[in-house]
């Protein structure tokens, strides 16, 4: 491992060309700082000056060292000025990890807007990941937080969870299908209108999620659903159903991203509820965390 006082003494002899001048500026005597640098060379096996009885310069690779070695420098400060930041939790980083309707529900964008009006400084990383994925990646601690449909067990020794959504589902229909006219608007929704439809059905990333639920809760209705496509999103879905290809059941936090073409109606027999779940690791070492997670879960 490269020593950092080597490096800036190297960065000090190379600016000033001469040892007697860098030695003066670096507040130490010629000699060590002489040994420090030929040192560095021996470790390196690269000749990095030049040297005459006048002055000292850079050789070619000397040049292109100095230039990383500048970076480097500038790098370590930063990331020792950040480091104190975090600390005291004002700033720093977040990387967050979500499912699609951590979006569509408006959780995430409402904690996201809220930690950045007080601490507009952090930086967030966000990553689309399936719920697994993210368990992983709060265990790896790559991750701070996750916003996950599938949380972890409940006595998991490492991660900690509370369910933030419970999202009601409506069943969207085409605009030009019956069940969409005003006529039948004007009523309750029978069941029985639903068990000879084409339906879109959800392939949710983690799983055939949605499409288990679909199937199951329709049986305990009575029917059995005749799924003709599968969408690999909710909004995908709509687009299909706007489209006239099916019908589908997707859930309410979607009611005001619904495009042209599709009419929303409640199913009160369908008692499935979407959930969401914000997750973090029972170890929190920095405030900022528990900041942020305060956010989701109030």
């Amino acid at each position: 491992m490269l020593d950092i006082r080597q490096l800036n003494y190297f960065v000090a002899v190379a600016e000033e060309e001469h040892v007697g001048r860098a030695a003066e500026r670096l507040h130490i005597s010629q000699s060590p700082l002489s040994r420090q640098i030929a040192q560095l060379e021996e470790r390196l096996g690269l000749t990095l000056f030049e040297r005459s009885q006048q002055r000292i310069r850079l050789t070619a690779d000397g040049k292109t060292f100095l230039a990383e070695t500048r970076a480097f420098l500038t790098h370590g400060q930063r990331l020792e000025s950040l480091g104190r930041r975090l600390g005291q939790g004002d700033e720093g980083g977040l990387c967050i990890g979500y499912v699609e309707n951590a979006m569509h529900s408006g959780v995430l964008p409402a904690a996201l807007r809220a930690i950045r009006s007080t601490r507009p400084a952090v930086h967030v990383a966000l990553y689309n990941q399936q719920s697994s994925d993210q368990l992983e990646g709060l265990r790896q601690r790559s991750l701070d937080v996750a916003l996950v449909c599938a949380p972890p067990a409940a006595d998991d020794e490492e991660l900690d969870r509370l369910q933030v959504v419970s999202d009601p589902m409506l069943l969207a229909l085409p605009a030009g299908h019956p069940l969409a006219q005003a006529d039948a608007l004007a009523r309750p929704l029978a069941v029985e209108e639903l068990r000879n439809q084409e339906w879109i059905a959800i392939h949710h990333k983690d799983g055939a999620f949605e499409h288990d639920h679909l199937t199951v809760t329709c049986a305990k209705a009575g029917f059995t659903p005749d799924v003709r496509m599968r969408a690999p999103e909710p909004m995908t879905a709509l687009g299909l159903v706007a489209a006239g290809l099916g019908i589908a059941m997707i859930q309410q936090s979607l009611r005001h991203q619904t495009p042209p073409g599709v009419v929303l109606r409640e199913a009160p027999w369908f008692d499935y509820r979407t959930p969401l779940w914000v997750v973090w690791h029972r170890v929190t070492l920095r405030p900022l965390v528990d900041i942020f997670r305060k956010i989701l879960v109030d």
